[in-house]
């Protein structure tokens, strides 16, 4: 069996729970096996279909926004084709709710040609915040996910790949989570952008890790493309220069810390 890694994580914390359930995987089964990973982050690597073959075990993760799969990711992730692979649908979210996004990426996975044998929703430190869900997985989250992954190499050991799993969700999906005013009246913030402080020291690296590649790489105050809202450039920074001021998203960042404070824990389908 081969195994491999997909993962869309601007600020590294869908790889690390991918990685892991990979490195456990591979421990349990072969030490030997060898991880292939792909990480389709940034543009270039969205530009090519991905193929795989049904010796393959692919584990895939992708962030939750707005309770869903990122729409920005739907067109690359349909020009990833199965052809039989077994697969792991991973999602995560910044302790809000994942809401129906597990059972959309299953959804698209299936109508890929993948055969998914297990899923999880893992949390995460929101990208909004660094108070929210702040330092997660931690150390408890990674004992769940290696939990996880010695389950499934228990179903892969024994064949039973071919037993169905369900996932949280529902059908039809719920649509995108919006968040609200004061006056408790929907607010767009899709269109707000991260400004730039006189600490820049124009090292260009938000430039490199924007996945949208939006930011200009001869002012790095500037974006020629949208935002997301990754929290990339504002969390990597290494001097603390990105920010954002909009009020919409101010608020809804502070409702977010303030109303979903509780811990939430990552649930497992296998």
């Amino acid at each position: 069996m081969n195994i491999n890694t997909m993962y869309f994580s601007p600020t590294d914390t869908t790889k690390r729970v991918v990685s892991q359930i990979a490195k456990k995987i591979s421990e349990n089964l072969d030490s030997k096996i060898e991880i292939n990973n792909i990480d389709f982050t940034l543009p270039i690597a969205r530009k090519e279909p991905v193929a795989f073959i049904d010796k393959d075990l692919v584990i895939i993760g992708v962030p939750v926004y707005a309770g869903r799969v990122p729409n920005v990711l739907l067109k690359h992730l349909d020009l990833i084709r199965g052809n039989g692979a077994l697969a792991i649908a991973v999602v995560v979210y910044g302790n809000r709710n994942y809401d129906d996004a597990l059972i959309e990426l299953k959804d698209i996975l299936e109508l890929g040609g993948f055969k998914v044998i297990a899923g999880g929703a893992f949390i995460g430190e929101h990208s909004f915040s660094d108070i929210l869900a702040k330092n997660r997985p931690d150390e408890k989250d990674m004992t769940i996910i290696s939990d996880f992954a010695n389950q499934i190499s228990k179903k892969l050991a024994n064949q039973d790949q071919a037993v169905a799993i369900t996932v949280g969700g529902n059908k039809p999906y719920r649509k995108y989570y919006i968040p609200r005013n004061n006056n408790d009246e929907p607010v767009d913030i899709r269109k707000v952008t991260p400004k730039t402080d006189g600490n820049c020291i124009d090292c260009k690296l938000c430039v490199k890790v924007c996945p949208m590649g939006s930011v200009d790489n001869d002012d790095v105050s500037k974006l020629n493309g949208i935002c997301i809202k990754c929290g990339a450039c504002v969390k990597k920074c290494p001097v603390g220069a990105k920010y954002y001021d909009d009020e919409d998203y101010l608020r809804h960042k502070h409702e977010l810390e303030v109303e979903y404070i509780s811990r939430r824990e990552p649930e497992l389908f296998i």
